[in-house]
């Protein structure tokens, strides 16, 4: 199943419940964007009028274990003239796995009018090599997307590089591109961390933030997004990483931010 049958099988189902299947498993847990994206799924069915999504504080509480059924719990914590603020749960067997609060804003007039900075230097991803997905040594999930690396280097090498990224898209093509596949996507890079690495080790977010630049520039179903995160500190076997989003006209789409903890 793509990312696609999944949310349908979501939106089709009577108690917004969706099993995720084995080959969207990401070690032992599923996906982490996959989980996310389809949180904030059922947190926009549950707004009574269609305001944007500006954030998510997400907190993966506990793995997600594909091949059995997890539930979206959704709670309205409270609804202004113009910001709605919206709670998600993943729940697997009773047990909260993912928590996600959301921000939900209309636009409104402001003085305040600042551009973003300019998208880094990069080559078009058709100049670029695609990773290679190798089974049963990389990700199952990673089997549904196609990225091309350009900034910093492949996790465990031993790298000193504080950046780490490049240009993402999934394998299929959808006829609408909105934050619900943002969401889904952006989580495909590995922490920028791994790359310090000598070897394998287990890493897995502890918390992660996405902003989203409102109103969403343009992203066509099949584009290319550019990613760059960069280590703001690491230590104590936790790391922090900001990260930036890019469409292929170089327009800010998203910001990110992790903490993620690191055995190794």
């Amino acid at each position: 199943m793509n990312f696609s049958a999944l949310l349908q099988a979501f939106d089709q189902s009577s108690d917004a419940s969706v099993t995720i299947p084995p080959e969207w498993a990401q070690g032992r847990a599923g996906y982490g964007g996959l989980v996310a994206a389809l949180v904030l799924r059922g947190m926009r069915a549950s707004l009574s009028d269609a305001r944007p999504v500006r954030s998510l504080a997400i907190s993966f509480v506990g793995p997600v274990q594909p091949g059995e059924a997890m539930q979206v719990q959704t709670e309205v914590l409270r609804e202004g003239r113009a910001v709605t603020q919206v709670l998600g749960r993943a729940v697997q067997n009773g047990q909260t796995m993912c928590i996600v609060q959301g921000s939900f804003g209309s636009g409104r007039e402001s003085s305040v009018d600042v551009a973003a900075e300019p998208a880094p230097s990069a080559p078009p991803a058709s100049e670029c090599q695609r990773t290679p997905y190798v089974e049963g040594v990389m990700p199952n999930f990673l089997r549904y997307f196609d990225t091309r690396w350009i900034f910093g280097d492949y996790p465990c090498t031993n790298s000193r590089k504080r950046e780490m990224g490049g240009w993402m898209r999934f394998e299929e093509t959808f006829e609408r591109f909105d934050e619900v596949h943002l969401v889904g996507l952006v989580d495909v890079w590995p922490p920028a961390v791994l790359p310090h690495l000598k070897e394998r080790a287990p890493a897995s977010s502890l918390t992660w933030t996405i902003e989203f630049v409102q109103p969403q520039p343009a992203i066509d179903a099949d584009d290319w997004l550019l990613y760059k995160a960069t280590i703001e500190h690491a230590r104590d076997g936790y790391g922090h990483c900001a990260a930036m989003v890019w469409n292929k006209a170089g327009e800010l789409v998203a910001i990110s931010r992790q903490t993620v903890a690191v055995f190794g």
